[in-house]
Formats: structure tokens, C-alpha cells, sequence
């Protein structure tokens, strides 16, 4: 009765789930909507794949939990360093360890940040790894082998092909739409053939699997899923890429049917989303703004020489390492964080803003980014500009933006130096908007209940409540008792525990036990530095 099934669908809206389902495109997640209960699901402050979906296995938020962007960075000795978050920078205990310390089992396929993978009580296929490398980042090491005689099994289908996932962010070209669509198909059939089998053979407690090609199909394609930013009037090609993205749709559907069949009734079945998503009509190139207004300054790369040369010409035009350090005071790192960073001066003759004028100039900034006008509607195009001690409040809140922007259209930013600051798409392009799905199922949980709006905070108390768990002290978020039944909370009333405990000693990664070589490690850390999520 206490077994659980979580299925993640990365990005998915309630608006485009709907109209698929009335589509009869998706007609079992309609099945399954009816019988749920159901509520938008509030992401983090800024609504990004890391910082979401850690929050969603930890029940920490950002502060908390350490994780802001898919990149972690910092300056020591007037040099700047960075490299992609990887499970050793999850500062919190994940959901995955809290029920292996009470003798629970799990298993969390496609996952990001599950590498190098803890050592869980259950089985571990991290998401967000080249193929070259998955099977040194497999849990337990003796998987690896069992996967590979799953019929059909394809690692370079299954595990990321960075060449394919840089388009999710630079633009797809017209003419690979459909390949790119077949990619994401094949590749959620790899995930859901290993869920089905470690379901059969491997059983545990709890099963979590994240399908995220609905995020990179709606990356590339919005404009064909959403009618109502369907181009109009429809070429023969609009209207063959809609009908292959939604074959992909319908794909899925089948796969969570299968899963959820296979799981059974007498097991709960939570399905959830880390964000929404919706369309975006705009650019704005935040470092071109924060130039033109005299707070960010670039090197003369003309006159580097050497090392520092070959460097520059590696990076992208826009790049944060290109700044000249000495005059700037204000950056945006990466397109996906939508952070700007004050550079603050800890002592007289350092550069940066004084200390002492931090306050100040960060309201001038605050107040001049509000000012940012649409150049055709002459609207803002600046909704909100969030204070990093006010939404990422918490132990790690020195690694968080300064200023997080939330664009009126809830597009990403755009870090290059080029003109014109606000650029029109040709084109309306999906991103990620704050609110995502929760449907939850099964017993004791109320069928067809409508509920406010959750957090992705409140995940982990319902995956611990459904597992017969306490829920430990230090938690964030809430267990919304409103979703189940009166009757079973009164059978099984809700206990706490004890606080979580130091993820180093609750969930000692592979890595830190010796099991990876060194030039290993390397050569993963190179690869996803590939990732095309940074311009």
C-alpha cells in the first residue's frame, strides 16, 4: 500500500496538458487527471531545471540547498573559476536517503544531479551525463550490465548527446525539427523500457523517473504545440512539425500508461512537473544594458597574448571570464540563472562597489531595470526584480544572484555583447513560467480534488507521508493534507522526526569512496562543461 510512483514531466504545463488531453492526444494523463487530486505546482524563484528539481527531492530551497543554475563559480585571486553542479554540491539529504536511513528502497532514473551517484539503499541512472561516461555513474556498479541486455537498449539514446541538447537553447535549424523530435521520442522509450524493468526485476519502495523531452520539444518547438501561438496561416511544414511534436506527446502518454499499469492500484502515483512553461516574444541582452549604463566594462582582448588569448578565443562573445575585473560592478553570469551579481569591495582600493554603498546602488539598479521599455509596445519588460535575502534566504545565500529579473514574457537573458538590447524574436520560442503540475492518485488520496497552490517544497513531505515516514523537522515545505482523505490521515497520522542529516553522511557518492579514477572524473566534468545552457 505504501509503494510510490513519481513520474517528473519536465516543464509541463496544466494549459498545454488540457488541450492535449482535449485533443485526444493525451487521453490517459486525462484518465489519470480525473481521478487525482490536482494543483498548479509553484517552482523556485526563478524557474530552472537544477535549483527546481533539487528543491523538489530535498524539501530545501535554494539557500538551503546550494543550487541556483547549472553552474557553479566563483573568483579567488583575481581569477575566475566555474564548472556544472554535480551531486557532490547538493548541500541538503535528498528524499532518496531519508528513506534509505528508515530501510526503504528506491530507484531515481534521469535525474539531474545524481552525479557521481550516492550509494542508496535502491539503484541510481543519473540524467545530464554523456553516454561515453553513464556507466561509471551508474548505482550499484553491477547495473550497468543488467541494463545492457534490456532489448533495444541504446545508451547514445538514452544518456545526453551534448551536440543535440546545445540546440534546446541556440535554436534547432528549421530543417532538423523532425530529427530533433524522433531524438526525444527514442529516448524516452530508453527511459521508460529501464523503468519497466527495474519495476519488474528490481522493485523498490520508491520509484522515480524524470522524462524531460516535453522541456526541449516546447524549447524548440511552443510555437507549433500551443494553438494559440500556432503560426498563422499554416504551411504543409507547421502543420507536419505539429503533428510530429505531437506524436511525441502521444508516445509519452503510452509510456506512463504502461508504468502506472504496471505499478498498480494499491500504490500511490504522484506526477509533477518542476515548472511551467509558456511563450516568449523577446531578448534582452542584460550585459549590453549594464555596459551602456557604465557598470560593465570588457577587455581589450587585441591586447591579450599568450594563454589569456587562446583562452578568450575558447569562450563565447559574452562570456563572463571576457570582463575586465578591474572596472566592472555589475554582470549577469548566465543566461539561465536571470541573475545579476554586484561586485562589492571588501576593502579600500579594491574593486567593486564599497561596501557601505551597496545598499544604494543596488536600488539605482533595481530602479533603472523597471525603467527597460518594450521598443514596439513601449511597455516594461522587467516585471520584477527579486533580492537574493529576501527569496534565497537560507546557509548558501552568498552563492545566489544579487538581483534575480523576471521578465514580463518570463523569457531567459541573454548574456552577449551585441546590439540591440532588446531583441524581437522572429519567432514566438517557449521558456520556463513558474507554475507546474501536481497530480496525485491512489489510495488515500482524494479523487478529483482541486487544491491551492503548492510549492515544489511540498513534494518531499507527500513522497515521505506516502511511504509511512516521519517527516523530518528541517523541512521546508508542508504535507497538504487537504489532498488525502480524511478517513486515512485519521488512520495514519502525520509524525515528524528527527532533522535531516549531512548529506556526506547520508549519502557518500561513488566518487567520494574511491570508485572513480581521477582522469574519469576528469573527462566528465570536461564533457558537461559542453553543455549548450551557457551562450
Amino acid at each position: 500500500m505504501d509503494r510510490t510512483l513519481l513520474i517528473g514531466l519536465d516543464g509541463a504545463p496544466f494549459r498545454l496538458l488540457d488541450s492535449l488531453v482535449q485533443q485526444g492526444v493525451m487521453p490517459f494523463l486525462g484518465e489519470l487527471a480525473q481521478r487525482s487530486a490536482r494543483v498548479n505546482l509553484r517552482s523556485t524563484p526563478h524557474p530552472l531545471t537544477p535549483p527546481a528539481w533539487t528543491s523538489i527531492i530535498t524539501g530545501r530551497s535554494p539557500g538551503n540547498h546550494g543550487i541556483f543554475d547549472f553552474i557553479w563559480a566563483e573568483q579567488r585571486d583575481a581569477q575566475h573559476y566555474f564548472t556544472l553542479h554535480n551531486f557532490r554540491d547538493i548541500r541538503a539529504e535528498t528524499v532518496w536517503s531519508i528513506a534509505g536511513r528508515h530501510r526503504r528502497t528506491a530507484t531515481t532514473l534521469n535525474f539531474p544531479l545524481m552525479a557521481p551517484p550516492p550509494r542508496i539503499r535502491g539503484h541510481v541512472v543519473p540524467g545530464f551525463v554523456s553516454w561515453k561516461y553513464l556507466r561509471l555513474n551508474v548505482h550499484p556498479r553491477e547495473l550497468w550490465e543488467e541494463l545492457k541486455r534490456i532489448p533495444n537498449f541504446d545508451v547514445k539514446q538514452l544518456a545526453w548527446d551534448f551536440e543535440q541538447e546545445k540546440k534546446a537553447e541556440q535554436g534547432v535549424p528549421a530543417e532538423e525539427y523532425e530529427q530533433w523530435v524522433d531524438f526525444h521520442i527514442a529516448r524516452e522509450r530508453q527511459w521508460f523500457e529501464i523503468a519497466r524493468y527495474l519495476m519488474r526485476e528490481r522493485p523498490c519502495d520508491l520509484t522515480a523517473v524524470l522524462f524531460d523531452g516535453w522541456d526541449k520539444i516546447l524549447h524548440m518547438g511552443y510555437r507549433f504545440v500551443d494553438l494559440e501561438s500556432f503560426p498563422e496561416p499554416h504551411t504543409d511544414y507547421d502543420r507536419r512539425i505539429r503533428g510530429r511534436c505531437l506524436e511525441y506527446f502521444a508516445a509519452l502518454d503510452g509510456f506512463l500508461r504502461e508504468l502506472v499499469k504496471l505499478h498498480g492500484d494499491e500504490g500511490r502515483v504522484f506526477v509533477l512537473s518542476d515548472h511551467g512553461f509558456g511563450p516568449s516574444s523577446f531578448v534582452f541582452r542584460c550585459n549590453t544594458w549594464l555596459a551602456e549604463q557604465g557598470y560593465l566594462f570588457w577587455q581589450d582582448l587585441d591586447s591579450l597574448e599568450g594563454a589569456a588569448r587562446r583562452g578568450a578565443e575558447k569562450v563565447a562573445d559574452g562570456h563572463f571570464v571576457l570582463l575586465d575585473w578591474d572596472r566592472t560592478t555589475a554582470y549577469a553570469r548566465t543566461v539561465t540563472s536571470n541573475g545579476i551579481f554586484i561586485r562589492v569591495a571588501d576593502r579600500p582600493g579594491e574593486p567593486g562597489v564599497q561596501r557601505d554603498s551597496y545598499e544604494a546602488f543596488r536600488e539605482e539598479l533595481v530602479r533603472k531595470l523597471l525603467e527597460i521599455r518594450h521598443p514596439e509596445t513601449g511597455q516594461p519588460i522587467v516585471k520584477d526584480v527579486l533580492l537574493k535575502e529576501e527569496v534565497f534566504p537560507g546557509q548558501h545565500n552568498g552563492q545566489a544572484p544579487d538581483l534575480t529579473l523576471v521578465m514580463s514574457d518570463h523569457g531567459f537573458i541573454s548574456v552577449k555583447n551585441k546590439q540591440p538590447t532588446v531583441l524581437i524574436r522572429p519567432s514566438i520560442e517557449g521558456t520556463h513560467y513558474p507554475d507546474g503540475i501536481f497530480l496525485a492518485s491512489g489510495p488515500g488520496i482524494q479523487r478529483g480534488k482541486r487544491l491551492s497552490d503548492l510549492s515544489v517544497l511540498d513534494v518531499t513531505p507527500c513522497l515521505l507521508y506516502s511511504l509511512g515516514l516521519p517527516l523530518p523537522s528541517d523541512l521546508e515545505g508542508r504535507l497538504p493534507e487537504e489532498a488525502f482523505e480524511p478517513s486515512f490521515l485519521a488512520s495514519r497520522p502525520v509524525a515528524f522526526g528527527p532533522a535531516t542529516v549531512d548529506p556526506e553522511k547520508g549519502e557518500q557518492s561513488l566518487e567520494d569512496s574511491g570508485l572513480l579514477e581521477e582522469d574519469e572524473e576528469e573527462a566528465i566534468y570536461q564533457r558537461l562543461k559542453s553543455l549548450g545552457y551557457m551562450e
